[in-house]
């Protein structure tokens, strides 16, 4: 198990490893070892993750969620592959670590007086610019 929050955990069993060769750094072994990681975790069937957590899962993780449901974690930046599975193993806590944690909620706040007072007395400086750039009509004012 590895625990997440101290409400959600992860069961290794729901963790797939693949280990592909990595585009980064490597040597001479970089064709010839497969460094990379990919780690996958199936959210949409997972029934350790509580479905308020799933859904702010779903929106973090954006482009990482695939159309089956699962959450794939690509790590390439180390030359070892234990390396590579140590982050890829971070990111996915740190990951869920985020989404168990529930937001703020947002209270709508309302304009101070002074605030009103200053939006109010700049729409008044602004019309009377503009009402000294409007033609005045000479023949009316003489009479």
């Amino acid at each position: 198990m590895i625990w997440i929050a101290p409400h959600l955990s992860i069961d290794e069993e729901d963790l797939q490893w693949d280990f592909v060769r990595a585009a980064g750094p490597g040597g001479q072994n970089v064709n010839k070892v497969a460094s990379a990681v990919q780690l996958r975790l199936n959210v949409l069937q997972n029934e350790n993750i509580p479905p308020e957590v799933k859904e702010r899962l779903l929106n973090l993780a954006g482009k990482r969620i695939n159309l089956q449901g699962e959450l794939v974690i690509q790590a390439q930046r180390h030359r070892t592959q234990e390396q590579n599975r140590r982050e890829a193993l971070e990111q996915l806590i740190l990951l869920l670590q985020k989404a168990a944690q529930k937001p703020k909620p947002r209270h709508p706040t309302q304009p101070s007086a002074a605030a009103r007072q200053a939006r109010l007395n700049a729409k008044r400086r602004r019309s009377q610019i503009k009402a000294l750039r409007r033609k005045r009509d000479w023949q009316n004012e003489a009479d």
